[in-house]
């Protein structure tokens, strides 16, 4: 397993850290990675969905909300 070594943190930043690992009941590198891993899925996650086709519905989404609170008014009178 590799390791790796992170130089210059911020004070303010090892501190939320350190706090996180301990609420947590992790140590601050378990923390560290797991912050890394959900990072790393999270842009995972935004590159699929960047590859994914749109689809167009015909209207916005700020037009078909405004439609739907339009009609929900005129049935709550």
């Amino acid at each position: 397993m590799a390791n790796l070594q992170v130089k210059n943190v911020p004070d303010s930043l090892h501190e939320r850290l350190r706090r996180h690992a301990q609420e947590q009941n992790i140590t601050l590198g378990a923390a560290v990675l797991n912050a890394v891993e959900r990072e790393l899925a999270r842009a995972e996650w935004r590159r699929r969905l960047a590859e994914r086709p749109t689809t167009d519905l015909g209207i916005s989404a700020a037009d078909l909300l405004a439609e739907v609170r339009a009609e929900r008014e005129t049935e709550l009178g």
